[in-house]
């Protein structure tokens, strides 16, 4: 495993949790996330366990976008 791409890839992930694409909804960015995750494990940059940190922060970051959508202010 090449530790210099896993740290690349994985700051990318985080740039991409903390600022979702220009005119990305929240599924959309949930999809993202998911994709890179995945695209992350596929390239053995990160093992399972770490996969599930990132798929369980998605979600967290998911749910709480679609809280915010309908939960009023």
């Amino acid at each position: 495993m090449n530790d210099d791409a896993k740290r690349e890839a994985l700051a990318a992930w985080y740039k991409l949790l903390r600022q979702p694409g220009f005119r990305m909804d929240s599924e959309e960015h949930y999809d993202e996330l998911l994709k890179a995750a995945d695209e992350m494990e596929r390239l053995e940059l990160i093992n399972d366990a770490e996969w599930r940190v990132l798929v369980r922060e998605a979600g967290v970051a998911f749910a709480n976008s679609i809280q915010g959508v309908g939960g009023g202010t």
